[in-house]
């Protein structure tokens, strides 16, 4: 339970835990591991299952923007909700990208920077170190980059749509080394400033 402020600072009502943000937030953690069953059966080699795995990628993907939007829309933020959140972001991406690195679909270096970075900048918001930084566009634009280009890796495309796949993934991964030293600077700036 969490006790949410208004406006004015003084406390709202009580918010459940149990509530439709955090559900969504909760499956997007099961579909993790549905999405890398599908992902390898037949050895990730069968077009169909692959399209399954990307319908899950997706749609887990789609409830990180509903279960935010709610979370915020309704007045339904909760304890619980800021530290689940993030971490079902991150384990649906990192399930995603190490799947494809294990079948030799995306360069491991790429999955470890991205990853190093994402994990790295959720441990830093989590505990508080030195000030957090709200999100950026530049953030948000780097997370559509990464969900298009994974889930276009995940899609049994055609050959001839390789180089499409692996730009999107190219701006994907610049605007995460990019948001990641920009988030960084931002909040040793914060810091400073408030110390």
């Amino acid at each position: 339970m969490t006790l949410p402020f208004t406006d004015d600072g003084r406390p709202g009502a009580e918010v459940p835990l149990l509530n439709i943000a955090n559900v969504l937030t909760v499956l997007r953690i099961l579909l993790v591991p549905v999405f890398v069953v599908l992902f390898f059966v037949s050895d990730a080699q069968d077009p169909w299952w692959r399209v399954g795995a990307f319908v899950v990628f997706a749609l887990a993907m789609a409830t990180d923007y509903v279960d935010g939007y709610l979370a915020r829309r309704l007045g339904l933020v909760t304890d619980f909700g800021k530290i689940a959140d993030p971490i079902a972001d991150k384990a649906l991406m990192a399930a995603a990208m190490i799947s494809l690195s294990l079948v030799d679909e995306l360069f491991w270096w790429v999955t470890i920077v991205i990853l190093v970075r994402e994990v790295g900048i959720t441990l830093w918001r989590l505990f508080g170190v030195d000030h957090v930084v709200a999100a950026s566009k530049g953030g948000k634009l780097k997370t559509v980059t990464q969900t298009l280009g994974v889930g276009m890796l995940i899609l049994p495309l055609p050959y001839w749509f390789w180089p499409v796949e692996w730009a999107v993934i190219g701006v994907a991964l610049v605007l995460t080394v990019y948001t990641g030293l920009d988030y960084l600077v931002k909040a040793r700036q914060a810091a400073r400033a408030g110390s």
